[in-house]
């Protein structure tokens, strides 16, 4: 192998973007079947899990090379939101809640509360099951608009693609939100650097010698 190609394929390794996302949701609403239909494209049913899962995942989103580390979460129980470990671990939060369970609707209503300001992705899942639904599209619309974040209803059961766009759009969230917070921080360091050629500028003036 040339060392062309070595120094080729290092800096595609090198360009990968990882991103950490945090699927967050009442029992039973199926965040493990949308994570591994994404993972898998296969579905899994109700998967009745005892603790927090974390999942590794390679994919290709807008063309680019992205690492997911995927934490399914697991509460015990309908009042139980995620620990601020969670919310600092991860990038961003996917908020699933299912169209047949208001109680999970209320359920990612309060986790308002505690969510920082992180890019968000609201999903009512179990879309297939509009004959149970308890949760109008409309009220996951307004909710989403809440949260000023991207929202749409899918069915882990039935749908791979949705579901893979449902990840895919966090992703850009998070990517967006980082490219924002280095521009920021760029400005910042810039004006202060600005600020002091000024300050120094004006200095040297005044010291020199007048008619």
């Amino acid at each position: 192998m040339t060392s062309n190609a070595i120094r080729g394929i290092r800096r595609k390794k090198s360009s990968l973007s990882e991103v950490k996302v945090a699927v967050v949701g009442a029992p039973g609403v199926g965040k493990s079947a949308l994570t591994v239909r994404f993972l898998t494209r296969r579905y899994i049913g109700e998967y009745d899990h005892q603790a927090e899962t974390r999942y590794k995942h390679e994919v290709l989103v807008d063309g680019e090379p992205v690492l997911f580390e995927i934490l399914d979460t697991c509460p015990k129980a309908e009042d139980e939101l995620p620990s601020n470990e969670t919310l600092n671990w991860a990038d961003g939060c996917l908020l699933v809640y299912a169209i047949t369970d208001r109680r999970s609707f209320n359920y990612i209503r309060r986790a308002k509360q505690i969510l920082s300001d992180m890019p968000l992705v609201l999903v009512g899942n179990k879309g297939d099951m509009v004959h149970l639904r308890q949760v109008s599209t409309e009220e996951g619309e307004i909710l989403a608009k809440d949260y000023e974040c991207w929202f749409n209803e899918v069915a882990a059961a039935e749908q791979v693609q949705q579901v893979g766009e449902v990840f895919h759009e966090l992703c850009r969230e998070v990517l967006s939100a980082r490219r924002k917070n280095k521009q920021s921080l760029l400005d910042r360091m810039l004006g202060n650097k600005a600020t002091v050629r000024t300050y120094a500028r004006g200095k040297s003036d005044s010291s020199l010698p007048k008619d």
